[in-house]
């Protein structure tokens, strides 16, 4: 009997692309999807693997390494494949040598994302094959599948995951690497430059292909029927199908679909005829059920399962039978403890300083330094996408033009590796079209957000290895801006005289603010703790204003958590009195 290992979903996937025989991937983290690539050095010397500076780069390298004849992998969260559509559209239409697969990680109820969209929607608009697991074992034995099709059917895979089957751990069986066949690169100028011609005569190549993976995913072994009983029957796939299994009686017939696009029509039809009546089970969107109706086969779906949020057993049972949860009162209130940034958390230096301009107008952007929104900083105005804090501003700054609203001042705000995502070409728009925005790089020296990824300004590669660290001033420089002010935005006066500087600049300016997150290991940190003089103590209430956990209030008198604070000193700096001092450690 082989052994058994527990492992989360993103662990199996890495683990199925090593027994796939991948040899390239490529990628950009983001929750729920990162655990995938973190996972992947361990076989290093079978693959290799790389953190790329975003998801269109991750899926050209990735598609590049199938051109070129090895099987490759990409993996991202849902809204990455929002920047990686182009490259994935037109691979469907050249088609790959060999397997190529793209990993999105949806987040149902967004838990870590700014929106909840549906990405199953994404396979039949690239047209392009889907396939869904619904948990750890699926994830490996599904992934291999999922390559033969990729190679059969000349097509990219879309490999759909939750957030649920990232991170929820199963048992799984291991099986030895396979090693793909030898391929031996020739151009195909017809086949890979997607010329208007080219792309003309390839279109009916696609409808082609797509027409036999149709005709396949009736008999595709992804694809299963579990019959029952005859009363009713349930149409599912992914994480839904565990759900599903709980909530439904014992009696109940399952077609379980793991290649979810294209449809097996002929499959659905034949199972239909075995039940009296049909529900189809889906998180999100209605994707199956659309599909399903339009061919003129009567089932159950959104008029009694929402279209919004995670599903669950207990709300799944609600839904459908009206079947409450057993709850039981609590005797105390549970206190809310929204997200905060860290204490010792490097951005808050600079969004207390932008919390006390009143004229200040901050776009933010995705990363940790969103947080710079939330009371009592209330210091960013809006958070849209990745490179969105530069652009954002742009158009924000030229809107207050156009309406004569010139005293507002604008600060886009970008952190290090969103800089390097999708900043480079914002930072270039407000130099070109002259845009009366100073744009911010909040440097932390790690992708913060997602658990402390490296990026192109850290210095070092996915695999540990030393690399190139690219400086963020060089490359402002070379855009033009010609005042750029770093600084320390833990040092609260020099944060706002770089801030006063940059507003006084009569040259294009930008300001970096530089201190490593806390959280860094690589990094050695200030030893120390802040303490209270209870004597100087007045109870003004300013230290709460920095927004640290470790700040408190006690008996009317500010109270420092020994265990929280790291002493960086912000809350003594804007003590009126001296009443926080910073004790050195040893």
């Amino acid at each position: 009997m082989k052994p058994k290992y527990l492992l989360t979903g993103n662990e199996a996937i890495a683990r199925g692309a090593y027994e796939a025989g991948v040899k390239v991937c490529s990628s950009y983290p983001g929750t729920p999807s990162t655990e995938i690539f973190e996972n992947l050095p361990q076989y290093q010397g079978e693959l290799y693997c790389e953190w790329a500076p975003n998801e269109k780069v991750a899926v050209e390298v990735a598609y590049g390494a199938a051109i070129a004849g090895a099987r490759s992998l990409c993996a991202m969260k849902h809204v990455g494949v929002n920047v990686a559509a182009d490259p994935l559209f037109t691979a469907a239409y050249n088609g790959v040598n060999r397997g190529f697969v793209i990993v999105t990680a949806d987040d149902p109820s967004m838990h870590s994302s700014q929106n909840e969209q549906d990405n199953r929607y994404y396979a039949k608009a690239a047209k392009v094959a889907l396939v869904e697991p619904s948990d750890s074992q699926e994830c490996i034995d599904f992934l291999k599948e999922a390559y033969k099709i990729s190679e059969r059917f000349d097509m990219p895979v879309l490999f759909r995951t939750t957030t649920r089957i990232s991170h929820s751990k199963s048992l799984v069986s291991f099986s030895k690497r396979q090693q793909a066949e030898a391929f031996v690169y020739k151009r195909n100028v017809r086949k890979n430059v997607c010329t208007p011609a080219n792309a003309y005569l390839n279109h009916p190549k696609v409808e082609t292909n797509l027409n036999m993976l149709q005709e396949y995913s009736n008999v595709c072994p992804l694809n299963q029927m579990e019959l029952r009983g005859r009363e009713n029957g349930v149409i599912t796939a992914s994480i839904a199908y565990q759900y599903a299994k709980e909530v439904f009686p014992e009696d109940t017939s399952f077609l379980k679909l793991g290649l979810t696009y294209p449809m097996p029509m002929d499959l659905i039809r034949d199972f239909a005829s075995k039940v009296k009546k049909l529900y189809v089970i889906e998180e999100l969107e209605p994707f199956m059920e659309e599909q399903i109706k339009a061919a003129g086969i009567d089932c159950i779906g959104k008029e009694l399962v929402s279209n919004m949020y995670e599903l669950n057993p207990q709300r799944l049972r609600e839904m459908l039978f009206g079947v409450k949860p057993e709850t039981k009162p609590l005797d105390v209130e549970a206190v809310s403890r929204p997200p905060a940034l860290c204490p010792g958390c490097p951005h808050r230096g600079f969004f207390y300083t932008m919390a006390k301009g009143k004229n200040f107008i901050v776009t933010g952007d995705i990363g940790c330094y969103t947080l710079g929104a939330a009371a009592p900083l209330n210091a960013m105005d809006t958070t849209i996408c990745m490179g969105g804090g530069f652009t954002v501003g742009m158009g924000m700054a030229k809107a207050f033009e156009a309406t004569g609203q010139t005293e507002k001042k604008v600060f886009g705000v970008v952190g290090d590796s969103t800089f390097f995502h999708s900043g480079l070409t914002g930072a270039v728009e407000i130099i070109y079209n002259r845009g009366q925005v100073i744009p911010v790089v909040l440097d932390n020296h790690i992708t913060g957000m997602t658990g402390h990824q490296d990026n192109p300004g850290t210095g070092y590669t996915l695999q540990g290895e030393i690399a190139a660290s690219i400086k963020i001033e060089e490359i402002l420089k070379s855009c033009g801006y010609k005042d750029i002010f770093i600084v320390d935005p833990q040092d609260l006066a020099a944060m706002q005289k770089a801030v006063d500087d940059a507003l006084a600049s009569e040259v294009p300016g930008a300001i970096i603010t530089r201190r490593p997150c806390l959280l860094t290991k690589r990094t050695k940190h200030d030893i120390g703790l802040c303490v209270v003089d209870a004597a100087k103590c007045i109870g003004c209430k300013k230290c709460l204003s920095v927004a640290c956990p470790a700040v408190t209030i006690k008996n009317k008198k500010c109270a420092i958590d020994p265990t929280q604070c790291v002493g960086c000193t912000v809350c003594a700096q804007v003590c009126p009195v001296g009443a926080i001092s910073r004790k050195e450690g040893k």
